[in-house]
């Protein structure tokens, strides 16, 4: 049960839902327990008058609950009294049995994929939440520009925060709900490039021009023919260049919403490569900012896995693999790794089969333990035979972390896998993502079905 309470009453302890938006505060999560007295006092800067709380999962003493919850105590305690009353009055019931080691770790293995549930959902509500202003971003940038612009900065800003506020961040797969091509590649730009330079370690300054500039890498081509906005291998000359206009127009369309010098960098730099083979000026490294180095490259990874034409689509794994064998030369050294690092030699999305033969999609990547990711698993553990995998209907979420005598054996495209599994699996045609603070608790062993 939720109640209200004064903004001015709040006290560390007490667990709390905002509401408004997840982009109206700078919380990582809308719903959590206060911790600090510096989190009551940016809750009190955001101007509410009152917010939810829910006394339940509040680790604070009833003295402590404010006036204005008296009759909520009041309440508590005569129930209590009622409880009392009818406990002295009737035999004690027989206690329940212990449970058992099984139980208990089926207790917990449940917990633990109920958080993740949560975590997901969670994650998909941040991500509709953020492509619903990338929508009205693009809605408003040929009558608003400057209002684009603004926007678009809010909206960078707001997930900068909710990464800087968490301990530990991760990547994962979401459904883009086969919405808005140009706002999901925004996205996964932005969130790929941020995770990126917060490992690197950038400046806030340095952060928030890159993640603008990655949200509107692409803004130019509104100016540019629907049939020229994706670069295909049949191109004439004239076609080619045509395409590549879309760098200049976008320089063009960002002086018109305001952006800063760093953030036009980026616009204008982003298919710009570190040997200086790309476009439209040429430059090497050293003439390059490092947010648009950043950029260059997870562009060019969500163009291999997400074409906008008709080339094929690359799974991710393969995506990391082309780009690192056949086009390292072309970008930056250290990012480039900090690129792989983050994604993982499986990034989320990929299709893997791990060592004891069952079929997993990769849904979720910790940049500390690449090797180690969350996948969705097709089939139980028990379900094995020899050396091929048991078709059957249900999926389960396995961190891998945890799974001490389990892991990849290798990455598959979708059509090595039978159609049963891609049935329970369902990989999703476009390859999205999104950032998420990661629960330190850790899963149980895997349990036999």
């Amino acid at each position: 049960m939720t109640s209200t309470v004064a903004v001015d009453e709040l006290r560390v302890g007490m667990y709390i839902q905002l509401e408004g938006g997840w982009l109206s505060h700078p919380f990582p999560l809308s719903a959590f327990r206060i911790s600090s007295p510096g989190e009551i006092a940016t809750i009190r800067g955001l101007g509410l008058a009152q917010v939810r709380w829910v006394p339940e999962k509040s680790d604070l003493p009833a003295a402590g609950f404010g006036a204005s919850n008296a009759s909520t105590s009041a309440s508590m305690a005569a129930s209590a009294s009622a409880s009392s009353y009818a406990s002295a009055s009737e035999p004690a019931p027989e206690p329940a049995p212990e449970p058992s080691l099984d139980q208990r770790a089926a207790e917990q293995q449940q917990a633990w994929l109920n958080a993740q549930r949560e975590a997901a959902q969670r994650c998909e509500r941040q991500y509709g939440e953020a492509a619903k202003v990338m929508r009205e971003v693009n809605d408003t940038l040929v009558s608003q520009p400057k209002d684009a612009g603004r926007t678009a900065g809010t909206l960078a800003r707001a997930m900068l925060e909710k990464m800087v506020a968490a301990n530990e961040v991760g990547i994962r797969l979401v459904n883009s709900g086969g919405g808005d091509r140009a706002a999901a590649h925004s996205l996964n730009v932005a969130v790929v490039a941020m995770l990126i330079g917060r490992t690197m370690e950038m400046s806030d300054v340095d952060m928030q021009d890159m993640a603008v500039g990655a949200l509107l890498h692409d803004v130019g081509k509104v100016d540019v023919p629907d049939r020229l906005r994706h670069a295909e291998d049949s191109f004439t000359p004239a076609e080619i260049n045509g395409y590549r206009d879309h760098v200049a127009k976008g320089v063009l369309q960002g002086h018109r919403m305001g952006l800063n010098a760093g953030t036009l960098a980026v616009i204008a730099q982003h298919h710009e490569h570190a040997d200086g083979s790309g476009f439209p000026m040429k430059l090497a490294a050293d003439r390059l900012s490092v947010g648009a180095r950043i950029v260059a490259i997870v562009n060019r990874y969500d163009n291999l896995c997400n074409p906008g034409g008709r080339s094929t689509a690359l799974t991710p794994h393969e995506a990391v693999s082309t780009m690192f064998a056949q086009s390292r030369s072309r970008f930056d050294p250290p990012v480039l790794n900090a690129f792989i690092r983050m994604m993982g030699v499986y990034p989320a999305g990929s299709l893997v089969q791990l060592t004891d033969d069952r079929f997993a999609l990769v849904v979720g990547v910790n940049s500390s333990r690449p090797l180690k990711p969350r996948v969705l698993v097709h089939g139980t553990a028990e379900m094995r035979t020899g050396t091929r995998a048991v078709v059957s209907g249900t999926a389960r979420m396995l961190d891998l972390e945890h799974q001490t005598d389990l892991g990849i054996r290798r990455s598959l495209a979708a059509a090595k896998l039978p159609p049963a599994v891609l049935a329970v699996l369902d990989p999703r045609p476009r390859v999205s993502y999104y950032f998420e603070p990661l629960n330190v608790v850790s899963q149980p062993a895997e349990l036999a079905a």
